[in-house]
């Protein structure tokens, strides 16, 4: 029988698995009729797969219900694969799962595509919706075709839009002129010297503020990739934390958010000044993520390795890091310039010292 649990507000169902192990999870609903039903139906089911050896039907709905209810304890990006789940509804509402085939993948891959989303949009909503078959086929057993896999779409490569430092400078003079215009150029300063993430700086407190080490604190829980990363301050980034703390000094002394309004709070969002500032600035096609590239790019074009871009940026893979090579010309200008100079060759050559008789010697040319 259903039963309630401390701090749930659902009713709780146990069942025994066809596989003999016990159950026992949250219905996700308030009403009573409902969990019983539904503990019922899970009986009825592991009966069924136990004594008649039957694999049931899985609409797709089943299927999204289980892995979005394990997501949303377990995911920090929960609202946007929400966002990609819908889209995935759209198309395989009703759907039965266990009949799921290659076709229906290239199916909605067609569509959406048509629909004017991305290759990579795709991808993501594909994703998504694998991950979702794995985790019923490994915590529920249900034994689901997973025709996703070798059905991705090769994407260009990933968008990389900066700006020069001129063009910042200009930035920040449009945004003083904006509704909060020092938070926003602010905000830009920090942006375009520390290549952090919109919500990574959004959501900084000055705990995690370092101004005697000249540090910034990025813990596990703050970062998309889930690690742990210390980002050092230079001069920019140290005047823009500066002018935020003088800010807080003066208007919400307990406020514990480095970007916050007049009353203490978070700032949400700056997208409706940051677009105004672009345009009076004359800058087009230009993201707020776009900073997080402008850091990049201008390291990667000083010469700094891009080893230790990733390390500042927090990618997860060297790959990521490489969209920015092209902005390192000096490595391929030290090459070709060899060209200028003899050429050392490399040949075998009799060695009669070596014990082979053969030994690699370099030989000018």
């Amino acid at each position: 029988m259903p039963y309630k649990r401390q701090n749930s507000p659902f009713w709780w169902i146990s069942y025994k698995q066809a596989d003999g192990k016990y159950v026992r999870r949250s219905a996700g609903t308030e009403d009573y009729s409902a969990a019983r039903a539904i503990e019922q139906k899970e009986r009825s089911r592991a009966w069924r797969e136990k004594e008649l050896g039957v694999n049931p039907p899985r609409t797709f709905e089943e299927v999204m219900i289980e892995y979005l209810r394990h997501a949303s304890q377990h995911q920090r990006s929960f609202e946007t694969t929400q966002y990609r789940v819908k889209a995935l509804r759209a198309h395989f509402a009703g759907t039965v799962m266990n009949d799921l085939a290659g076709q229906d993948i290239r199916e909605y891959s067609n569509k959406r595509l048509e629909g004017g989303a991305s290759m990579a949009t795709v991808n993501r909503e594909l994703a998504a919706l694998s991950a979702a078959i794995n985790w019923c086929n490994i915590e529920r057993e249900w034994q689901l075709p997973n025709p996703v896999k070798g059905r991705t779409l090769k994407e260009s490569e990933g968008r990389v839009r900066w700006i020069t430092r001129a063009e910042t400078e200009a930035l920040c003079r449009a945004a003083r002129k904006q509704r909060n215009g020092e938070m926003l150029e602010d905000f830009v300063r920090l942006a375009v010297n520390t290549g952090c993430r919109r919500e990574e700086m959004l959501g900084l407190e000055w705990r995690r503020v370092d101004l005697a080490g000249r540090l910034l604190i990025l813990e596990g829980k703050h970062t998309k990739a889930g690690k742990r990363r210390s980002i050092p301050l230079n001069e920019g980034a140290y005047d823009a934390l500066r002018n935020r703390l003088a800010y807080r000094s003066s208007h919400c002394p307990n406020s514990p958010w480095v970007f916050a309004r007049r009353n203490g709070e978070r700032a949400e969002s700056i997208r409706a000044g940051f677009e105004s500032a672009c345009a009076d600035a004359g800058i087009s096609d230009f993201r707020i993520h776009d900073l997080r590239h402008t850091c990049a790019a201008w390291l990667v074009s000083a010469g700094v390795s891009l080893m230790e871009v990733r390390d500042l940026l927090g990618h997860s893979t060297i790959q990521m890091t490489e969209r920015y090579a092209h902005l390192a010309p000096a490595r391929v200008r030290n090459a070709v310039a060899v060209l200028d100079n003899p050429v050392s060759h490399s040949r075998y050559t009799e060695d009669p010292e070596h014990q082979g008789g053969i030994s690699l010697k370099l030989v000018k040319h």
